[in-house]
């Protein structure tokens, strides 16, 4: 099969298991469910691809397994972050605004749609990395994205662990956390969630193919404009007012030492 039949059949397979979540959220009534699966689709689509490529075999396993690995860690801890605590504000609030008799069907579009499409957009390098390069012996490109992607796991799962931590200890209520990777960075989760895709970008280049490598911008972009950071700082400062004296002091994204060494919260 060409590049974009594997590509097009992989939007199939999304788009049915998007629209079994939904069938699942229409239910329970909790649209929440569709965030919990985002990195397990991800290891399904990744599964898909390295049975229909025929890239360079020790590529394909590396690409294949560093996917699952980020998908399946991300979805059990959204799962233990989430159990037990109903449906996220945000969909609660679609909820009322379109009406209950409504927002069921409105749901699919709005929602599960669209995060299908966002994913099957997004995955195009874990494609690109092993359909392409079949002559092409692991290279300076691979090893530069496993480099990312170490950093960005790093990043991602410690910067998890320690605010469940901090979050936790009740003494810590409306405290902002500003120490380990939180000292160096307002959101190490995004920056190591994008380093985790800048990694599966180079892993693609690597394999001789660019294009799909786009994937990894679009998942930056999300992440920084969208539904990420943007999202996050706009509700933390009207919830926090601590948090603007640690917007002053810590970088954004990319971390970086803070302005102070010792930061008073």
């Amino acid at each position: 099969m060409t590049f974009f039949q594997i590509y097009l059949q992989a939007f199939a397979v999304i788009l049915i298991m998007m629209t079994l979540l939904w069938i699942i959220s229409v239910i329970k009534k909790n649209v929440s469910i569709v965030d919990l699966f985002w990195g397990f689709g991800f290891v399904l689509v990744s599964v898909f691809y390295f049975l229909n490529s025929d890239g360079y075999n020790l590529r394909k396993i590396i690409v294949m397994s560093l996917a699952a690995a980020w998908g399946f860690r991300l979805s059990i801890y959204l799962t233990w972050r989430n159990y037990g605590k109903g449906e996220d504000f945000r969909y609660r609030q679609f909820r009322q605004n379109y009406g209950e008799k409504r927002y069921w069907w409105i749901s699919f579009f709005q929602t599960f749609l669209l995060q299908g499409i966002l994913m099957w957009l997004i995955s195009a390098p874990l494609l690109g990395a092993q359909y392409y390069g079949q002559n092409k012996a692991l290279n300076f490109l691979d090893w530069t994205g496993i480099i990312f992607w170490i950093i960005g796991i790093a990043f991602e799962a410690g910067g998890d662990w320690q605010l469940a931590v901090f979050k936790s200890n009740p003494a810590n209520r409306g405290k902002v956390l500003d120490s380990g990777f939180w000292r160096y960075t307002r959101h190490p989760n995004y920056f190591g969630d994008s380093s985790v895709w800048w990694g599966f970008g180079f892993l693609c280049l690597a394999s001789g193919s660019w294009l799909p490598a786009l994937g990894s911008v679009l998942m930056t972009l999300l992440i920084i404009k969208v539904s990420g950071v943007a999202l996050l700082e706009k509700n933390l400062k009207e919830q926090k007012p601590q948090y603007k004296e640690y917007i002053a002091k810590t970088s954004s994204f990319i971390p970086w030492f803070p302005k102070k060494d010792k930061m008073q919260l």
